[in-house]
């Protein structure tokens, strides 16, 4: 007999997942959450949902978002203290998602960068116009230093979406893929969910992120936690979240 009822799992994508390398929750300082009392619910509902880490990563963009290394680690230690009034046990760390320019190169070349992980893993992002020219330089200067370079949301790059071998080409390079979880619940539309798809299916994704930004994609989370079909793709993607 058919069913309207999609497939439920009993087990939470994020009970899967354990960490998460990209959200925006340290408050007030890009586009992500506006203040301390949001992003504490936040993360009392990722903690809910089964999340066990959080490595949040607040936008590094000149001209834009002008975060350094210190105002973000100021940020992550007000919210961890306030985190741990409010009996929160969640894990919380953070980084930052660096947008790929001449700033950042400059910050590479300080060696100033925020890093996660044992193998210093660095988040970073292009624009979603147009693809950076100097992807490859910043990728090969990144491993050069002792980084390892994720590129942030690939999917979303529509530009990128009529060669899936620029995909294979960028990873081939040495630099990991992550995709967001919205994407692959449909937020951004059938077309980015199914390159997230393909690119799950071509083993060329190394790690889910939420990318949270605000309470549409929290709802978007809890609507989805028990999704039978996401719960298969993160279990046979062998995802590195885990593993840190």
């Amino acid at each position: 007999m058919f069913s309207f009822f999609k497939k439920k799992s009993t087990t939470s994508l994020f009970e899967l997942l354990k960490t998460d390398i990209h959200s925006h929750l340290i408050p007030g300082i890009d586009d992500g959450s506006p203040d301390l009392a949001t992003s504490l619910r936040y993360l009392q509902r990722f903690q809910e949902m089964g999340l066990q880490r959080v490595i949040t990563t607040p936008h590094i963009y000149d001209g834009l978002y002008n975060n350094t290394t210190s105002i973000i680690q100021s940020g992550l230690t007000k919210l961890q203290q306030e985190a741990r009034k409010q009996g929160l046990g969640i894990k919380i760390e953070a980084a930052a998602e660096y947008f790929v320019d001449k700033h950042f190169e400059q910050l590479l070349a300080a060696n100033d960068l925020l890093s996660f992980g044992t193998r210093r893993y660095v988040l970073i992002e292009m624009s979603f116009v147009a693809p950076s020219q100097q992807l490859e330089t910043v990728i090969f200067q990144l491993l050069t230093k002792g980084y390892q370079p994720i590129l942030a949301h690939p999917e979303r790059y529509n530009y990128l979406h009529h060669s899936m071998n620029t995909y294979k080409h960028i990873h081939e390079l040495g630099c990991m893929l992550q995709v967001n979880l919205p994407s692959l619940c449909g937020y951004y539309g059938p077309a980015t969910k199914k390159i997230a798809q393909q690119l799950i299916k071509l083993d060329l994704v190394d790690f889910i992120g939420t990318d949270l930004h605000h309470d549409r994609h929290l709802e978007l989370f809890v609507a989805h936690q028990f999704d039978a079909d996401l719960a298969k793709l993160i279990q046979k993607g062998n995802f590195k979240n885990v593993l840190l």
